[in-house]
């Protein structure tokens, strides 16, 4: 069925590399998400307000919602889509964050108000009349929101969007929150224990918490969330495949939206290569990432490879510095031999959550070269991992 209506409505939709054919399937999304919850607000707050249901009226304001939550995420289409301009040279990706931002905020406005519907009918209880119609109306809801939550999530994995795979989350927590609400009324017509009441709050606090997640889901890439481990491990792999490449290091990611990424990276190769065949080989790595969709600015770092104690002293820091971390690694190393000493100069890349101060860890780094060769003096320079890249 999504395959299906992929193809009839999404032109050109294989390309999804474009940035225009990516925002039109978050546009399709948000539409057939608009006419799917208004039919089911429509039908649950009928049943709801006829049967005198809090819970079936709670389910259909939270549809209310996912409509309104739809048409934001279909704003934040459209607006991301708008080409870069003087003010925003970088585009305006960002909109389709700010609207995932817009629809948890939406849904926990909601989840606080059904809270308080749902409490006085609780302290306030009434009888409620059972109806078959109701039933029907639910059980056919949890079809529609399944299927919905099955369409975003396939759409936005192939597309990688947050947004509609939270999208898709939110319309499985709605499968859930149905579910409840059809089995506390079908209990309290077996049983005469009425759960209308406390179901609507069960619902209302399981909107919260699924607000809270998605809040916390669209203010990482907003504040500067660390790029995938698969991503910079597939960056890695594909760098080092190049002829003359020895390792990379200092990759940093930009995010400025879906499809909207730049990058910058420190690529070691021979100093002793003919330095325009390098330049070809480093320019050719950047085009070959701009065709991916990521903007590449490649800095070449020159190692001296024909001294074998240079290198070899260079695998044996490695070495000793991965038996402290292994997640420690070092880049840049070159020795300055001075009359009573020689100065082993080198970046170290340490981890954000490492546990040893600088000043710890530099003499530590410090004996350890030093215990092995007396007259080495190392002058180190900690870097922080962003994404930092072994090698």
């Amino acid at each position: 069925m999504t395959n299906f209506l992929v193809r009839k409505f999404i032109r050109n939709y294989k390309n999804i590399k474009d940035i225009n054919v990516r925002n039109s399937y978050g546009e399709f999304a948000g539409i057939v998400g608009i006419i799917c919850n208004t039919i089911l607000f429509f039908m649950k707050i009928i049943a709801g307000t006829m049967f005198g249901y809090v819970s079936i009226t709670a389910d259909a304001v939270n549809n209310l919602s996912d409509a309104s939550s739809s048409v934001v995420s279909l704003m934040g289409f459209k607006m991301s889509g708008k080409p870069a301009d003087e003010e925003h040279p970088y585009g305006h990706g960002r909109y389709e964050y700010l609207s995932g931002l817009i629809v948890a905020v939406l849904i926990m406005v909601i989840g606080v108000e059904l809270l308080k519907s749902s409490v006085e009918k609780v302290i306030f209880p009434s009888e409620v009349e059972f109806s078959l119609i109701a039933v029907i109306v639910l059980v056919l809801s949890i079809v529609i929101k399944l299927w919905l939550a099955l369409f975003n999530y396939s759409l936005g994995k192939k597309i990688k969007s947050a947004t509609l795979k939270a999208t898709g989350a939110d319309s499985r927590n709605d499968v859930i929150a149905t579910i409840a609400v059809l089995s506390a009324i079908l209990i309290s017509y077996f049983s005469g224990i009425q759960l209308d009441g406390i179901m609507g709050i069960l619902v209302s606090l399981f909107i919260l918490y699924s607000g809270i997640g998605i809040i916390k889901d669209t203010l990482d890439p907003l504040l500067g969330r660390a790029p995938e481990r698969e991503f910079v491990e597939e960056i890695r792999r594909k760098i080092l495949t190049y002829p003359g490449v020895l390792g990379t290091h200092d990759l940093l990611i930009h995010d400025y939206g879906p499809g909207r990424q730049f990058a910058s990276v420190h690529i070691e190769m021979a100093a002793e290569g003919d330095i325009l065949e390098t330049h070809d080989i480093l320019d050719t790595i950047e085009r070959d990432f701009n065709k991916e969709g990521l903007n590449m600015i490649v800095h070449f770092d020159p190692i001296v490879t024909s001294g074998d104690k240079v290198s070899n002293l260079r695998t044996w820091i490695s070495e000793k510095i991965a038996q402290i971390d292994s997640n420690l690694t070092i880049h840049d190393l070159r020795a300055v031999t001075c009359k009573t000493h020689t100065n082993i100069f080198f970046d170290c890349v340490v981890p954000s959550d490492f546990n040893m101060t600088e000043e710890e860890l530099n003499e530590k780094i410090c004996k350890l070269v030093s215990d092995e060769y007396p007259s080495y003096k190392c002058i180190i320079t900690f870097d922080k991992s962003f994404a930092a890249l072994p090698h």
